[in-house]
């Protein structure tokens, strides 16, 4: 299945970068280009991506704003933000309104590639030190709507790390009930995304920051 991208950020240059390093990928297709984050929300409710990389730093709307209207109406479009500088706030609030990852704009394009295929599966990936500094900054709420057995094992393998296929062949299941149980347990924590689901199962216990998992991408 070919990803669907849609590239957002204010400087042209940027993103013609962005769309000559994806084009590489036969796996990946750039279908739209978004000069501000009201654009982004509009063209994301035209097109439909797979994946949004998102700038955070942008006029009209900003790239934060923008995370959140679409993850709140689009769920199923995972954002990838990006960013020139790797700054707390920036991190901590692109996180908080839905963002899966996180990634500089110096990234290498092999990297860029992984991240996005990554965001496309429902791979969470968090490093030790980025998840013990998110936990203490983006919570779910503190009595969320109790998951049930199935749930809570896909939540488990979500947080370790892994994505919906692998997901769907662990607990013997279809990777569409998967999509359907991660839909179903975001709602129940009334978190935006997969990455804030995972902070909450560590949160809780439910699975250790794990050093094996990638540290690249937040």
């Amino acid at each position: 299945m070919t990803i669907r991208i849609l590239i957002t950020d204010d400087h042209s240059v940027v993103r013609q970068g962005l769309r000559m390093f994806l084009g590489l990928d036969p796996e990946l297709e750039v279908i739209g280009e978004a000069a501000d984050g009201a654009e982004a929300v509009r063209l994301a409710r035209e097109l439909r991506p797979n994946v949004v990389l998102m700038d955070l730093v942008m006029p009209v709307m900003d790239g934060i704003t923008a995370i959140g209207a679409i993850r709140r109406e689009m769920p199923d479009v995972e954002v990838v933000a990006l960013t020139s500088v790797l700054e707390d706030a920036s991190v901590v609030g692109a996180v908080r309104a839905g963002a899966t990852g996180y990634l500089l704009k110096d990234t290498d394009a092999d990297e860029l590639r992984r991240a996005v295929k990554a965001a496309a599966s429902g791979q969470v990936q968090l490093s030790p030190q980025a998840a013990s500094r998110l936990m203490r900054e983006v919570r779910a709420p503190d009595s969320p709507e109790a998951l049930t057995g199935r749930e809570t094992d896909v939540l488990r393998l979500l947080a370790e790390g892994q994505a919906n296929k692998e997901i769907a062949r662990n607990l013997n299941i279809g990777e569409k009930t998967v999509k359907t149980h991660v839909s179903n347990l975001l709602a129940k924590l009334g978190v935006q995304s997969r990455t804030q689901a995972a902070l909450h199962a560590m949160r809780i216990g439910l699975v250790a920051p794990d050093p094996t998992v990638d540290a690249r991408q937040p």
